[in-house]
């Protein structure tokens, strides 16, 4: 979950917490009290005026309502801080003091309540109200210091969750640009020297694919750190990468490249397939006396992408095939980095179709790149 929504929540929640909302709940309860009270009497036989029971109750709880939100309003912020001890020596007499309070504006309201007290004085109905709703009016202020308690509690949870989550965020990012920079200079090395050694048999070739070599450098450069790119682009990348290699074995691999026309805009690992080629080239391809196959495929299966890589060659050696993630480095990052972006929404196989021919597989989710590149990791954000 990314900190735009941590945060979008946060405030849903304080937005929650309005005059509307107390005094609505307030109102709520009254009617439900008054209609208990009304049905209670009405058993008895007894008669007595809804709309005036219903006043008294909804000036009860209205006014504890604005209480409560005045709390909220003003003292919030504080109450959500304070420790049990002061809240217990401190708010207690507060309770108490808001409790007389609100009873002695409710007898101002009600001045001839109770209807079979007609004569009481002002003081004698408040002392019978506190005896009668003290204990009332207490646990409503409780109640409503725990609520203010407990949102205290949610939004520090979700700050926290919020901090782990960027975090996280931000681990996954490092360790995805930690790859990206152990990756490059592996391809570059492994580039070089096809050049260099090209260049003790066909010099011009050897200058053509310096030229490609360049171009493939001016892209890297121009992404960046963006870790997810369009597919055209990362097919583009690897469409040069296999021109230079075609060079270096004289034109003798035959190349395929296939890609569904609604994939072209889908999201992937930036140079995810590049590792893999490198590897067909060298345990597989180098191997060939004659002529090999390499096959790109880009196709899409439901709501998910499948990129397969097939290349002829030696098929796989059971030693490494036991053990592969100590087989290629290039494989090895590949699998960390869908892991990272992906989590286990993703898969990723290595399968011998026949003994001379080996497919390298991988599925992703399918997401389509909006107007602004994607720079971020997917899994943790």
């Amino acid at each position: 979950m990314g900190d735009s929504e941590q945060h979008t929540r946060g405030s849903t929640l304080l937005s929650f917490m309005n005059p509307a909302v107390f005094l609505g709940t307030g109102a709520l309860l009254a009617a439900v009290f008054a209609v208990q009270e009304w049905v209670e009497v009405r058993q008895m036989s007894h008669h007595i005026n809804f709309t005036l029971l219903l006043a008294a109750w909804g000036v009860q709880y209205l006014l504890w309502g604005l209480i409560c939100w005045i709390l909220w309003r003003f003292f919030g912020a504080k109450l959500q801080k304070i420790s049990w001890f002061w809240a217990i020596v401190g708010l207690f007499p507060l309770s108490i003091l808001l409790s007389v309070a609100e009873e002695m504006v409710w007898v101002l309201c009600f001045p001839n309540l109770p209807l079979w007290m007609p004569h009481m004085s002002y003081w004698s109905r408040v002392l019978f109200q506190l005896r009668a709703e003290l204990a009332d009016g207490l646990v409503i202020f409780w109640c409503a210091f725990l609520l203010f308690r407990g949102v205290g509690y949610y939004q520090r949870f979700r700050e926290k969750e919020a901090a782990a989550a960027k975090l996280e965020t931000q681990l996954a990012q490092a360790r995805l640009q930690a790859m990206r920079a152990n990756l490059n200079p592996h391809f570059l090395f492994n580039t070089l020297n096809s050049i260099s050694s090209l260049m003790r048999s066909d010099v011009m070739a050897a200058d053509l694919m310096l030229e490609q070599f360049s171009s493939l450098l001016r892209i890297c450069l121009e992404r960046g750190e963006a870790q997810l790119i369009p597919l055209r682009d990362e097919m583009e990348f690897n469409e040069m990468y296999m021109a230079m290699q075609d060079r270096r074995f004289g034109g003798r691999i035959c190349q395929e490249v296939s890609v569904q026309p609604e994939l072209h805009d889908a999201l992937v690992p930036a140079m995810i397939l590049q590792p893999i080629l490198e590897n067909a080239y060298r345990h597989g391809l180098s191997h060939l006396p004659g002529t090999g196959l390499l096959k790109i495929e880009a196709r899409k299966e439901n709501a998910r992408i499948r990129l397969n890589v097939l290349n002829s060659g030696i098929g796989l050696n059971p030693e490494c095939s036991k053990h592969p993630d100590d087989h290629n480095l290039g494989l090895v990052n590949v699998r960390d980095r869908l892991r990272l972006h992906y989590g286990e929404d993703q898969s990723f196989s290595i399968n011998e179709v026949d003994p001379a021919k080996v497919l390298v597989s991988i599925t992703l989710p399918l997401q389509l790149c909006e107007d602004q590149p994607q720079v971020l990791a997917e899994y943790g954000a």
